[in-house]
């Protein structure tokens, strides 16, 4: 018998609509001969399932839902969700209660990484590079002086907790950083500082399964503009060449510092550590832990750079973390 999959999709954040993407590109991968997959949308709204081109509301009471008079129960959650509630450990606490396995880090992997200065301040514990940076909160007394002076121009200037670069600015001119600020605390109640690192910019996928860690070719990203911003992500202003143009040696080590970060945050499922490359040594720029999954995403070209296909990737995810739960004894 078919096992049931949710693609979860959605969220509260501007990201909603990457997230969007990501579910079609998800659903396309999900080996249907396999498993039913029904997408879920979640939002402040409401909860649904897409059912023959109508919506079903969800029961949050066991996260199930009514077909043709039929009670519907999930076997496992692809979460999709890029922001909250969906990658800040939110939905991942309310599935473990459940009982319902899912394919991405738990509550605290999720917590400490989509908080991006806390995540870089962790991990810099450990002996890996980090920018520079400083964390606002709203109501902050904000000395611009004092900023440009511990770190310099240009700075990035963005929302503490969220990604696809929303309300993400490089600022070169202090008189404007004020104004970039504030466009990050639109997004977010905290907004993080970060110097500049000149170098290339790469970008690297880590996965798990019961055959074990699986680390991918790396992507070396180009952009003319500013940097990789929304439209260089998702507008198609970039060129994405994997694997990189980097030596066999600085691969094998940005690789193995992905699978470092993979096992001090505890992750779980697909992660993808951004860095950059300055004077051949890696500066980590963030941890995903609900990386991008459209078909043109970094993680599909990786996997199929490593000679993967992706619907077999999908499939060893969901059996991992399904066979984790039907093992783990009940109290």
């Amino acid at each position: 018998m078919k096992k049931n999959i949710a693609v979860v999709w959605g969220g509260y954040s501007s990201e909603k609509v990457v997230s969007e993407k990501s579910a079609e590109g998800i659903s396309s991968f999900i080996d249907k001969d396999r498993y039913n997959i029904y997408k879920v949308r979640i939002d402040r709204e409401s909860w649904m399932v897409e059912y023959n081109n109508d919506f079903s509301p969800v029961d949050k009471n066991d996260f199930s839902f009514v077909a043709n008079e039929e009670k519907i129960v999930f076997d496992f959650v692809y979460n999709t969700i890029h922001g909250t509630p969906g990658e800040d450990g939110l939905l991942q606490g309310y599935f473990d209660m459940l009982g319902i396995p899912y394919s991405n880090c738990g509550v605290l992997a999720s917590a400490i990484t989509f908080n991006k200065y806390t995540s870089n301040n962790f991990l810099k514990n450990f002996g890996i590079k980090v920018a520079d940076s400083i964390l606002l909160r709203k109501g902050d007394n904000i000395d611009i002086e004092a900023i440009e002076a511990q770190l310099g121009l240009p700075v990035f200037v963005k929302p503490n907790v969220g990604g696809s670069s929303f309300a993400t600015n490089k600022v070169k001119d202090a008189a404007k950083m004020m104004e970039a600020i504030n466009e990050s605390f639109i997004e977010a109640p905290e907004v993080i500082i970060e110097s500049f690192v000149k170098g290339v910019e790469v970008t690297c996928g880590c996965f798990e399964t019961e055959k074990g860690l699986t680390v991918l070719p790396l992507t070396e990203v180009v952009t003319q503009n500013e940097f990789f911003d929304y439209s260089a992500k998702y507008l198609g202003e970039v060129e994405e060449i994997t694997p990189a143009r980097i030596s066999e040696e600085l691969t094998h080590k940005i690789q193995s510092l992905t699978k470092q970060i993979y096992k001090l945050i505890g992750a779980k499922g697909i992660i993808r550590a951004d860095y950059i490359i300055r004077e051949e040594s890696p500066v980590l720029l963030e941890v995903n832990t609900t990386p991008g999954m459209t078909t043109t995403s970094f993680i599909p070209q990786q996997v199929k750079a490593a000679g993967l296909e992706m619907k077999n990737v999908m499939t060893e995810i969901i059996e991992t973390e399904i066979n984790k739960i039907n093992s783990t004894p009940s109290h």
